[in-house]
Protein backbone atom coordinates (compact mmCIF):
# COMPACT_ATOMS: atom_id res chain seq x y z
CA UNK A 1 0.00 0.00 0.00
CA UNK A 2 1.38 3.44 -0.87
CA UNK A 3 1.12 6.57 1.21
CA UNK A 4 -1.12 9.36 -0.01
CA UNK A 5 -1.18 13.02 0.85
CA UNK A 6 -4.09 14.12 3.01
CA UNK A 7 -5.01 17.66 3.96
CA UNK A 8 -6.95 19.34 6.69
CA UNK A 9 -8.16 22.92 6.78
CA UNK A 10 -6.89 24.50 10.00
CA UNK A 11 -8.06 28.04 9.23
CA UNK A 12 -10.91 28.93 6.90
CA UNK A 13 -11.57 32.48 5.64
CA UNK A 14 -13.56 33.50 8.72
CA UNK A 15 -11.02 32.10 11.18
CA UNK A 16 -8.14 33.68 9.26
CA UNK A 17 -9.80 37.10 9.45
CA UNK A 18 -10.39 36.70 13.21
CA UNK A 19 -6.73 35.76 13.71
CA UNK A 20 -5.55 38.86 11.83
CA UNK A 21 -7.91 41.10 13.82
CA UNK A 22 -6.52 39.66 17.07
CA UNK A 23 -2.95 40.18 15.84
CA UNK A 24 -3.75 43.82 14.94
CA UNK A 25 -5.10 44.40 18.47
CA UNK A 26 -1.98 42.80 19.97
CA UNK A 27 0.22 45.12 17.89
CA UNK A 28 -1.79 48.13 19.12
CA UNK A 29 -1.51 46.97 22.74
CA UNK A 30 2.27 47.02 22.41
CA UNK A 31 2.33 50.16 20.23
CA UNK A 32 -0.48 52.50 21.36
CA UNK A 33 0.88 55.20 19.01
CA UNK A 34 1.49 53.19 15.83
CA UNK A 35 2.77 56.13 13.75
CA UNK A 36 6.38 54.99 14.18
CA UNK A 37 5.83 51.34 13.28
CA UNK A 38 6.29 49.93 9.82
CA UNK A 39 5.08 46.58 8.53
CA UNK A 40 7.49 44.86 6.16
CA UNK A 41 6.09 41.75 4.50
CA UNK A 42 8.34 38.98 3.23
CA UNK A 43 7.52 38.33 -0.43
CA UNK A 44 5.01 37.09 -1.36
CA UNK A 45 2.33 36.10 1.15
CA UNK A 46 3.96 38.04 3.98
CA UNK A 47 3.56 41.14 1.86
CA UNK A 48 -0.17 40.47 1.46
CA UNK A 49 -0.58 39.80 5.19
CA UNK A 50 1.32 43.01 6.04
CA UNK A 51 -1.10 45.00 3.87
CA UNK A 52 -4.09 43.35 5.52
CA UNK A 53 -2.71 44.10 8.99
CA UNK A 54 -2.06 47.72 7.99
CA UNK A 55 -5.66 48.02 6.78
CA UNK A 56 -6.96 46.55 10.04
CA UNK A 57 -4.76 48.89 12.11
CA UNK A 58 -6.15 51.82 10.13
CA UNK A 59 -9.74 50.59 10.70
CA UNK A 60 -9.16 50.18 14.44
CA UNK A 61 -6.99 53.21 15.23
CA UNK A 62 -7.37 55.45 12.19
CA UNK A 63 -3.59 55.67 11.74
CA UNK A 64 -1.95 55.14 8.39
CA UNK A 65 0.80 52.53 8.76
CA UNK A 66 3.87 52.39 6.53
CA UNK A 67 3.99 49.12 4.58
CA UNK A 68 6.75 47.60 2.48
CA UNK A 69 7.69 44.36 0.77
CA UNK A 70 11.02 42.61 1.22
CA UNK A 71 12.58 40.01 -1.06
CA UNK A 72 15.06 37.85 0.87
CA UNK A 73 16.10 35.51 -1.95
CA UNK A 74 19.73 36.65 -2.18
CA UNK A 75 20.11 36.66 1.61
CA UNK A 76 19.13 32.99 2.03
CA UNK A 77 21.76 30.56 3.25
CA UNK A 78 20.43 27.68 1.16
CA UNK A 79 21.00 29.07 -2.35
CA UNK A 80 23.72 26.47 -3.02
CA UNK A 81 21.37 23.64 -2.01
CA UNK A 82 18.58 24.44 -4.45
CA UNK A 83 18.05 22.51 -7.67
CA UNK A 84 16.82 25.50 -9.65
CA UNK A 85 17.82 29.11 -10.06
CA UNK A 86 15.92 31.21 -7.52
CA UNK A 87 13.41 33.77 -8.75
CA UNK A 88 14.39 37.18 -7.41
CA UNK A 89 11.68 39.78 -6.85
CA UNK A 90 12.07 43.43 -5.99
CA UNK A 91 12.14 44.93 -2.54
CA UNK A 92 9.68 47.80 -2.26
CA UNK A 93 10.11 49.86 0.87
CA UNK A 94 9.24 53.46 -0.07
CA UNK A 95 10.42 54.97 3.23
CA UNK A 96 13.50 55.05 5.45
CA UNK A 97 13.28 52.24 8.01
CA UNK A 98 15.67 54.08 10.35
CA UNK A 99 13.81 55.39 13.36
CA UNK A 100 10.91 52.97 12.91
CA UNK A 101 9.94 49.90 14.86
CA UNK A 102 9.81 47.42 12.00
CA UNK A 103 7.50 44.45 12.21
CA UNK A 104 8.49 41.72 9.76
CA UNK A 105 5.38 39.88 8.58
CA UNK A 106 5.38 36.38 7.07
CA UNK A 107 2.95 33.54 6.61
CA UNK A 108 4.70 30.51 8.15
CA UNK A 109 7.54 30.34 10.67
CA UNK A 110 9.41 27.06 10.38
CA UNK A 111 13.20 26.81 10.73
CA UNK A 112 13.73 30.57 11.18
CA UNK A 113 16.09 30.86 8.23
CA UNK A 114 13.78 33.08 6.15
CA UNK A 115 13.44 35.51 9.06
CA UNK A 116 17.21 35.55 9.59
CA UNK A 117 17.55 36.41 5.89
CA UNK A 118 14.92 39.15 6.31
CA UNK A 119 16.85 40.69 9.21
CA UNK A 120 20.06 40.62 7.14
CA UNK A 121 18.26 42.32 4.24
CA UNK A 122 16.82 44.99 6.56
CA UNK A 123 20.30 45.70 7.96
CA UNK A 124 21.37 46.67 4.44
CA UNK A 125 18.48 49.16 4.22
CA UNK A 126 18.92 51.06 7.47
CA UNK A 127 18.88 50.81 11.23
CA UNK A 128 15.40 50.45 12.66
CA UNK A 129 14.83 51.24 16.35
CA UNK A 130 13.62 47.66 16.85
CA UNK A 131 12.58 44.63 14.83
CA UNK A 132 9.61 42.48 15.78
CA UNK A 133 8.04 39.50 14.06
CA UNK A 134 4.41 38.78 13.17
CA UNK A 135 3.63 35.31 11.84
CA UNK A 136 0.32 33.89 10.69
CA UNK A 137 1.32 30.27 11.49
CA UNK A 138 4.10 29.00 13.73
CA UNK A 139 4.69 25.33 12.97
CA UNK A 140 7.74 24.75 15.17
CA UNK A 141 10.99 22.96 14.22
CA UNK A 142 13.24 25.98 14.67
CA UNK A 143 16.87 25.69 13.62
CA UNK A 144 17.73 29.24 14.70
CA UNK A 145 16.82 31.05 17.94
CA UNK A 146 13.98 33.08 16.44
CA UNK A 147 10.63 33.59 18.14
CA UNK A 148 7.62 35.54 16.87
CA UNK A 149 6.23 38.48 18.85
CA UNK A 150 2.77 38.05 17.31
CA UNK A 151 1.47 34.61 16.30
CA UNK A 152 -1.82 34.00 14.58
CA UNK A 153 -1.94 30.26 15.23
CA UNK A 154 0.48 27.67 16.56
CA UNK A 155 0.19 24.45 14.60
CA UNK A 156 2.52 21.75 15.91
CA UNK A 157 3.59 19.69 12.91
CA UNK A 158 5.69 16.70 12.02
CA UNK A 159 8.77 17.37 9.87
CA UNK A 160 7.19 15.71 6.82
CA UNK A 161 3.97 17.73 7.04
CA UNK A 162 3.42 20.89 5.04
CA UNK A 163 1.56 24.06 5.95
CA UNK A 164 0.05 25.84 2.97
CA UNK A 165 -1.33 29.35 3.25
CA UNK A 166 -3.71 30.46 0.53
CA UNK A 167 -4.77 34.08 0.33
CA UNK A 168 -7.56 35.42 -1.83
CA UNK A 169 -5.28 38.03 -3.46
CA UNK A 170 -2.94 35.38 -4.88
CA UNK A 171 -4.85 32.09 -4.69
CA UNK A 172 -8.52 33.03 -4.91
CA UNK A 173 -9.31 31.68 -1.41
CA UNK A 174 -8.39 32.36 2.21
CA UNK A 175 -7.39 29.19 4.04
CA UNK A 176 -4.55 27.47 5.84
CA UNK A 177 -4.10 23.78 5.09
CA UNK A 178 -2.06 21.15 6.88
CA UNK A 179 -0.90 18.45 4.50
CA UNK A 180 0.51 15.18 5.72
CA UNK A 181 1.02 11.60 4.68
CA UNK A 182 -1.46 8.82 5.39
CA UNK A 183 -0.86 5.12 5.01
Amino acid sequence: MSARRVKACVLDASALRKVLIRMAHEILEKHPSPEKIALIGVRSRGELLAQRLANLLKEIRGSQIQVGALDVTMYRDDLNHRDSTPLVHSTEIPFDISGHKVIIVDDVLYTGRTIRAAMDALADLGRPDAIELAILVDRGHRELPIKADYVGKNIPTAQEELVQVHLVESDGIDEVLLKGMAA
